[in-house]
């Protein structure tokens, strides 16, 4: 057994399965999202506050930490 064949065989169905699993993927992306352009997905995480929320918070959180402050006293 040629040690060189069976490797240059093997690279063969590398390439085959990798293109086999790329075609897939692309097929699964299609089916799972067809109708929804990319830029159109709706941002996770945080959301942003304007100026009114931001003074609101540091309102409320003056207020609180001045609490724990007097209880502490």
């Amino acid at each position: 057994m040629d040690l060189e064949n069976v490797i240059r065989e093997l690279y063969g169905q590398k390439a085959t399965l990798e293109q086999a699993i790329s075609l897939l993927e692309g097929l699964q992306h299609k089916a799972v999202s067809p109708s929804v352009p990319l830029g159109d997905t709706k941002r996770r995480g945080r959301k942003s506050m304007d100026l009114k929320e931001r003074q609101d918070v540091s309102a409320r959180m003056k207020k609180y930490w001045a609490a724990r402050r007097e209880e502490q006293a």
